[in-house]
């Protein structure tokens, strides 16, 4: 009796097996799944009325698609508990498994009806015959890296020896996907058929003499493209593949190395070798932080806030039928295009009939672009287009149930739109804020219905950045929030809930990235050091880049609030001087204008503005990149931590969330608290407070952190 895997054996002799992992919408790689197949393997090798085997999913859309990350994250704890060979074990346990698969003595097939990914994808590629659906939304792949890991169960040795190792390397080093097309091209699937033909395809195959051998374990079998350490074409992709590596990851990722080794070293081997061979390199990985700490806040954690982790439990769902949008400017284009995507009616609302008009325009062009790379039909856009309304009439928000408000970042102007609205739409209708400086308890006091004040905060371009910021004020009540968490369901975002502060959690935290980097500019740090230490440390862009995207001019205008706003409790800094002069006097404002930190000639690539070294003097002694990189690092986990203090977070999981999806901060280190905790508590604490002897009070320890320090305590359990 198995749980997880429906075993039926025909009249034919043809053995169906049919994944269908219980109480899970996808079908995944747990710990009950590989005890059946070690059940049925030998089970069916030994049973003389069994043929072969087809494996498909009893699934819709869904063959596998991959291991169950929790699992492998409680794998990673084992290195506390266990010895290195155990975790070697449990590691080599799936490939052992497949092996046994492929060489049990019986023809296995695969019918692949759905996404295989990951360990799906390979134990597909361990079957001697692959069929696939003809459905171009099908994928195939390997994305474990994009948590931290290789494909621990034969994917770096079966996928280069069907399609070749060049061809290989970008789906094992990317996580690239493939269509079936594709996988037929590539000769990852045998044969592409309608999915109606999938099982019977399969079974034809065995019941015509399907071979129970892989071309691997055939005397003869040479790799495609090349085979051997002397082989030019090996050589050649070897020399280039870890220069190419280390650009674009700057060497943060162990895992791409791993890879490369694991294919390099086992294609000299034989497939049994080779299995071990990627083990062993599997197994360093979750020996390793930079994997368990991407899978737990990349997956574990983005996956239980895009399920509701934050949701009162005790309402009912709250689906957003008609939006009104406040401001048609890039964030409310941008809001607006998502919702009607999501299929929610959208009006959206300008001062003139040409700006709300220009707005909507902003849909039409994605969705063209959309056409041109036949993504979306014709029909399709058309159907999306007419969702939203262009107006500057308020009496059309009638019977709007949400209201996003995105218009000018001044407090009496958004008072002045809140009332024009709440004048129009149903008492129930709840009224979210796109502000990303301005207090929601501040704003909500120009609301009737404060309870129903929320804030939600995009992030810039609304359609490409994952994350939506959602702001409790001080009276926003539970109706609210479970209403903003629906609608970033619906438009498949991910949510943190922060509470109310000046500048919320992201843009408080982000701030400190470019503001410190300003100060170090002030003080005589070379500027590429700075933007270059940014960069290599593993930030999305270095702080310079990001201050002219944002614009100088915002940063001095949101700095000369944050002055008002705090009175004498506003503590100055060097950057202060460094943006006003930049601003005022030099009339740099960033990307906008062409001049920033760096020049951005129309005709060539952009490159730091040689005045800089006029204006900021570099020093004769430069700092070392680990000083400056630990400065940038440590000013932003520490206002993360000042936010957890003062209760701005409700939990280090929408901490780190945040900040790789909202800022971009470091995504290998799995976001600052988890950075921390792996640095260590009390190393961390010692560290910055040295830093603040030298470089001042941005640096001291907030009481939280010395109370863990001292307790000996972690910001994750």
């Amino acid at each position: 009796m198995t749980n997880t895997i429906k075993y039926e054996l025909d009249a034919d002799g043809i053995a169906l097996l049919t994944i269908d992992v219980p109480e899970k919408s996808m079908n995944v790689i747990t710990a009950g799944m590989m005890e059946d197949l070690e059940k049925l393997i030998p089970q069916i090798a030994q049973d003389d009325a069994v043929k072969g085997a087809v494996i498909t999913s009893g699934k819709t859309g869904s063959f596998v698609a991959g291991a169950d990350l929790t699992m492998l994250l409680e794998m990673s704890d084992m290195v506390k508990t266990a010895p290195r060979e155990d975790l070697f074990q449990a590691a080599y346990r799936m490939n052992k498994l497949l092996r046994d698969m492929e060489t049990c003595g019986k023809p296995f097939a695969a019918a692949i009806n759905g996404l295989a990914l990951g360990g799906g994808l390979e134990i597909t590629l361990a079957c001697h015959y692959r069929v696939i659906a003809d459905n171009p939304k099908i994928k195939l792949g390997l994305p474990e890296i994009m948590v931290g890991l290789l494909p621990g169960g034969g994917g770096t040795q079966r996928l280069p020896r069907l399609m070749g190792i060049q061809m290989a390397l970008p789906y094992l080093l990317q996580g690239k996907n493939m269509t079936p097309a594709q996988a037929k091209m590539n000769n990852v699937v045998h044969d592409v058929v309608p999915e109606a033909d999938l099982i019977s395809t399969a079974r034809k195959w065995i019941l015509d003499g399907g071979k129970a051998e892989q071309p691997w374990d055939q005397k003869r079998f040479k790799i495609p493209g090349g085979q051997g350490v002397f082989d030019p074409n090996i050589v050649q992709t070897f020399v280039g593949a870890p220069a190419m590596t280390k650009k674009e990851t700057k060497g943060n990722y162990p895992a791409t190395l791993n890879i490369l080794s694991s294919v390099y070293e086992g294609h000299q081997l034989p497939m049994d070798t080779a299995l071990k061979v990627e083990s062993k390199y599997f197994t360093d990985l979750l020996l390793g932080d930079v994997a368990p700490n991407m899978i737990r806040t990349l997956f574990v954690n983005k996956q239980a806030a895009e399920k509701g982790i934050r949701r009162p439990k005790d309402i009912p769902p709250q689906k957003t039928k008609k939006l009104g949008m406040l401001g048609a400017g890039m964030m409310g284009a941008g809001i607006a295009y998502v919702s009607a995507m999501a299929g929610i009616e959208v009006i959206l609302i300008d001062m003139t009939q040409e700006a709300a008009e220009k707005g909507k325009s902003y849909s039409a062009d994605l969705l063209a672009k959309g056409i041109k790379r036949k993504k979306v039909t014709q029909e399709k856009a058309d159907g999306i287009l007419s969702l939203i309304t262009p107006t500057t009439d308020y009496a059309a928000l009638e019977g709007c149930d949400l209201i996003i408000e995105a218009v000018l970042e001044d407090v009496k102007v958004k008072a002045e739109v809140t009332a024009k609205t709440e004048a129009v739409v149903p008492e129930s209708c709840i009224y979210g804020s796109n502000t990303s400086t301005l207090p929601i308890t501040q704003l909500a006091k120009a609301s009737a219905r404060e309870d129903q004040f929320i804030g939600i905060h995009f992030f810039s371009p609304v359609d490409k950045m994952p994350l939506v910021e959602i702001i409790m004020g001080e009276k926003t009540g539970d109706l609210a929030l479970a209403k903003a968490l629906d609608y970033v369901a619906q438009i498949r975002k991910t949510p943190i809930v922060v509470n109310d502060s000046r500048g919320f959690y992201t843009s408080r935290c982000f701030s400190t990235y470019v503001m410190e980097a300003i100060n170090m500019l002030a003080e005589g740090v070379a500027p590429a050091l700075i933007e270059n230490c940014g960069a290599y440390g593993g930030m999305a862009v270095g702080p310079f880049t990001v201050s002219d995207e944002v614009s100088l001019e915002l940063s001095y205008h949101v700095g000369q609030a944050t002055k008002k706003g705090l009175g004498d409790a506003y503590v100055p800094q060097a950057a202060d001087a460094v943006v006003e002069k930049m601003y005022l006097e030099l009339g740099r404002k960033g990307k906008k204008n062409r001049k920033g930190f760096f020049d951005y000639p129309e005709d060539g690539e952009k490159s730091l503005w040689p005045g800089l070294a006029e204006h900021f003097p570099p020093c004769a002694d430069q700092p070392s990149p680990e000083e400056v990189t630990k400065r940038l690092f440590y000013r932003q986990a520490l206002e993360v931590i000042r936010c957890y203090e003062e209760g701005v977070l409700l939990a280090p999981e929408d901490a780190d969330i945040g900040a790789i999806f909202g800022w971009g901060f470091a995504p290998w280190t799995g976001g600052p608290l988890s950075m921390i905790d792996t640095i260590g508590v009390q190393k961390f604490t010692a560290e910055c407070q040295a830093l603040a002897e030298r470089f001042g009070p941005n640096f001291t320890p907030p009481k939280m952190l010395l109370d863990k320090a001292e307790k000996g305590e972690n910001f994750y359990a």
